[in-house]
């Protein structure tokens, strides 16, 4: 596993060393960036092996970062951890089950197994994500490279408003249970 590199993307200081010493000494290239601006650029120069990402950022959010990943097709494929202490933030964006979204979860404070569990199954989950569709609907539509790639763009985006709408309804069932419990 010598010369794989495996990103972490954390403002807290604390989180990018506790990580550094948790993986086995002399496995891993440990590359740190301290917001998402740097993380991202970090991610296109570096291209990591594994990226851990914590949810909330300074200047680029991990939301807008984990967006920027999954819109582009070969980063998409880089296993993904998002870390954070707080799971229901995630959750406002993402809905659970997370695998669904093809990346790992670690609530922070978190330990050296559970750090390797959320690697192993984020590198699992990676391998199972599915390829980008935008060569078959080329093949099967004859359209110009620029209709294809706005057909993939359109793609990502109702993905995103989709997951953007179960969270809503999540949200919805959850302020309809208050106002029952309230009204009991």
């Amino acid at each position: 596993m010598a010369g794989q590199k495996i990103l972490v993307i954390d403002d807290s200081k604390v989180i990018r060393v506790r990580v550094r010493e948790m993986l086995p000494q002399g496995n891993f290239e440990v590359l740190e960036a301290k917001d998402g601006e740097e993380g991202l650029k970090l991610i296109r120069q570096a291209r990591p092996n594994l990226i851990m990402l914590d949810f909330l950022l300074p200047k680029v959010s991990g939301w807008e970062v984990y967006q920027k990943v999954q819109a582009h097709p070969e980063l998409s494929k880089i296993p993904l951890v998002i870390m954070s202490g707080r799971e229901e933030e995630v959750m406002e964006k993402i809905p659970k089950p997370f695998e669904k979204h093809f990346f790992a979860f670690i609530a922070k404070p978190f330990e050296k197994k559970q750090l390797t569990e959320a690697i192993k199954s984020a590198m699992v989950l990676a391998k199972k994500k599915p390829v980008p569709e935008a060569p078959a609907a080329t093949a099967a539509a004859p359209t110009s490279g620029a209709g294809a790639a706005e057909i993939q763009a359109m793609t990502v985006k109702m993905a995103k408003m989709q997951a953007e709408i179960d969270a809503l309804k999540k949200q919805m069932t959850q302020v309809i249970t208050i106002i029952k419990q309230k009204l009991k």
